[in-house]
């Protein structure tokens, strides 16, 4: 008899195994919120950084991360392979991660006030780097767990959401609390920078520490039915990902389409709230509002799923997202119809998201099908690494289109043409892009319910198909 690596049970999901996937997102958020909202204002307005040294900082961190994530992932599989750790394959890598996170979102919002000139500079990037280095050590293992505990698409999508609550707790908490902290300590900004990324990491650290202890990996083989020999796992298997395995490569063009359409959004919104409907207040409003709305969602889609599926479900999303916006566009320009219309319209097209993390999981079974690996990092790595290009692309585009259409900064009153402009990109441009993530999954896509019952036989056999 040989070694198991881990558990391979296959009984049901308990609620401590979905709240423990939750808090993982929910953890990682805390600082990763503040990072995206307050890193800048820090390093100019506290840290003294002038605006030109943060730009190159951000430039090269841009080039870090495009090896970063599938970096991390290869290694992951390829360390795996050569050990067969009897404590699983990704969690303990997440509790590695764990106390760097809380050490280094500290140090990022701490250490460059300590050093001056280009010292300065070189310590801010050393620990935005060793964030980032620590960020990815916990996430990718942490997306890519998902499959080594689901069994079928019902689990998929009861993870996906409970990934979902996760991260839209984990996002609202910092950006809740942290402008309150530093808003009462103007009198001491770097105390009031140092408390507030204190409190979310020590928080987060408590989440990522939960999700460690409360989930667990059943779907990795025993050892004996695994690869024995770590040089079987190659970095460059991720080539061979793409080229036998569809439904990965239809994962990542939705991942890089969404992406360009959700970033470009995000970009974009308030033009559209200022300069088209005259209501900027109303865009708080909408907020809440359309996280209240997925909520809804994110605990009405799995019983969905449970009928119709997880692809079908997302397609249909999609369309009923399309129809939506196109009908917004046609629609008068009236600041409620907008924020009912577009709320429901941005729900049903964030199911995309919401539930891609379970469809990753079936693409990693289907890849384990038709090339003997399990290379859940490698996999999931570069998936990210796509949405990362998505949303790099989205952000620039948005700034570049809006001269192109012709608008005119500090203008009190743009064009009706400008307008117009500003109303296609903000609500035809969704429908584009998820039109094409449709197109993805239903013309690339190709794990069929035939398909389906050859991986269930294959792993209940043991046995892999080239």
């Amino acid at each position: 008899m040989g070694k198991t690596s881990v558990s391979s049970s296959h009984s049901s999901l308990n609620k401590k195994n979905l709240i423990g996937y939750a808090m993982g997102d929910l953890g990682g958020c805390m600082t990763f919120a503040v990072m995206g909202s307050f890193l800048t204002p820090y390093y100019t307005e506290v840290a003294g950084l002038s605006t030109g040294a943060v730009a190159s900082m951000y430039l090269i961190l841009k080039i870090w991360d495009a090896i970063n994530d599938p970096l991390m992932g290869a290694l992951m599989d390829k360390i795996f392979a050569r050990t067969h750790s009897s404590k699983g394959k990704f969690r303990p890598w997440m509790v590695r991660a764990t106390p760097l996170l809380l050490i280094t979102s500290i140090l990022m919002y701490t250490a460059p006030t300590y050093a001056n000139g280009a010292a300065k500079v070189l310590v801010a990037l050393v620990t935005y780097l060793l964030y980032e280095a620590s960020y990815t050590m916990f996430n990718i293992p942490y997306g890519s767990l998902l499959s080594a505990m689901a069994g079928n698409d019902a689990e998929r999508a009861n993870l996906s959401s409970a990934r979902g609550f996760g991260s839209m707790i984990g996002n609202l908490i910092p950006m809740f609390m942290f402008p309150i902290i530093i808003d009462n300590m103007t009198a001491n900004p770097q105390l009031g920078y140092t408390t507030g990324v204190t409190v979310c990491a020590v928080i987060g650290f408590i989440a990522c520490f939960l999700s460690c202890k409360w989930t667990c990996e059943r779907n990795l083989r025993p050892v004996e039915e695994d690869i024995k020999d770590s040089s079987d796992i190659k970095f460059t298997d991720i080539l061979v990902v793409f080229r036998k395995n569809r439904a990965f490569v239809a994962l990542c063009l939705q991942g890089l389409f969404y992406c360009i359409m959700q970033y470009m959004g995000t970009t974009l919104g308030i033009y559209m709230y200022r300069d088209v409907l005259g209501a900027l207040s109303m865009m708080s409003i909408m907020t809440l509002v359309s996280m209240g709305l997925s909520f809804i969602f994110l605990a009405l889609v799995p019983k969905v799923v449970a009928k119709a599926g997880l692809e079908k479900t997302v397609r249909a999303s999609q369309l009923i997202s399309v129809v939506l916006y196109v009908i917004l566009f046609l629609l008068p320009n009236n600041i409620f119809v907008y924020m009912a219309v577009s709320a429901f319209a941005s729900g049903f097209g964030g199911i995309t998201v919401l539930m891609q993390w379970g469809m990753v999981g079936e693409a990693i079974d289907y890849n384990e099908y038709v090339t003997g690996k399990r290379t859940e990092g490698s996999i999931y790595g570069t998936f990210n690494l796509m949405r990362r290009i998505g949303q790099a692309i989205g952000s620039s585009a948005a700034v570049a289109l809006l001269g192109i259409i012709g608008y005119m900064p500090g203008a009190e009153t743009q064009t009706a043409g400008v307008q117009m402009g500003i109303k296609a990109l903000v609500v035809l441009t969704p429908a584009v892009f998820l039109l094409l993530c449709w197109v993805s999954l239903k013309f690339v896509w190709n794990i069929t319910p035939e398909i389906r019952e050859l991986m269930a036989a294959s792993k209940e056999g043991g046995k892999t198909e080239e």
